[in-house]
């Protein structure tokens, strides 16, 4: 494994100081690159939280991957990059407002002047590291904040369009990534995991997301939103040429 050759498959430079626009940076640049896809679990290809496999699957062959994989490795980077930084458990809301089976979304805190929740893989979400603390951040998605939800518990909330959503809770106890086998052996096989269902790829750009789910293609870019049906042909070619994935190299 090494750190120069991950920071070139997401175009970034190794960082000389451990600053937050540095760690902003990098966040921000292994999501526009690096996308969150759901490819091998819908092709029941099997999921391992296994360090060296999942720098091979994302470095050495061009892929994406779910919470585990994207921050899994993302966290080992930040450790080799001296960062003060550790894995945390989260539980995901769903959008009807009930509650994902517990602890199964792995995210990052990094403690740096205070504490910030980092996270490359929750989808669409922000793109940078948000002060635990209430601060609100804003980018192109949204503008998020973290508040204390009791003595043990913070909830990441998004703001958009004149609404609040709850998008995770958790706690600041570290973990390992083998904490997270029984979560990701659930999102690989469960039908009430939300990745089992279609294909799922997205993106964050300069200016907004991409997104293919099925076969639908949705493009956000300064607020507005294209959504455009695809061809399987199409598909393939938007895989190549958008998340940089041979479709003929996933198999099954």
């Amino acid at each position: 494994m090494n750190k120069e050759k991950y920071l070139e498959r997401f175009n970034a430079a190794l960082i000389q100081e451990n600053f937050l626009q540095n760690l902003a940076e990098l966040q921000s640049l292994h999501m526009q690159n690096i996308p969150f896809e759901n490819l091998d679990v819908i092709r029941k290809t099997p999921i391992y939280l296994n360090i060296e496999n999942i720098y091979d699957k994302i470095v050495n062959h061009h892929r994406g991957g779910y919470c585990y994989e994207l921050n899994g490795l993302f966290h080992w980077l930040l450790k080799q990059l001296n960062f003060d930084a550790k894995l945390i458990s989260a539980t995901v809301q769903k959008p009807d407002g009930t509650w994902s089976k517990a602890d199964t979304h792995a995210a990052i805190l990094v403690k740096l002047d205070t504490l910030y929740l980092v996270d490359a893989g929750f989808g669409d979400s922000t793109i940078s590291p948000i002060p635990i603390g209430g601060e609100r951040h804003t980018d192109h998605s949204g503008t998020y904040r973290v508040e204390k939800a009791d003595e043990l518990f913070y909830d990441l909330i998004r703001e958009k369009d004149d609404t609040e959503k709850l998008l995770y809770r958790f706690a600041t106890t570290e973990k390992q990534l083998a904490d997270f086998h029984e979560g990701c052996v659930f999102n690989q096989v469960s039908k009430n995991s939300p990745f089992t269902h279609d294909d799922l790829i997205t993106r964050t750009t300069a200016d907004g997301r991409i997104t293919l789910s099925g076969h639908q293609l949705t493009r956000s870019e300064n607020g507005n939103k294209e959504k455009i049906e695809l061809s399987s042909a199409d598909k393939k070619r938007v895989l190549k040429e958008e998340f940089g994935i041979d479709w003929d190299a996933l198999g099954k």
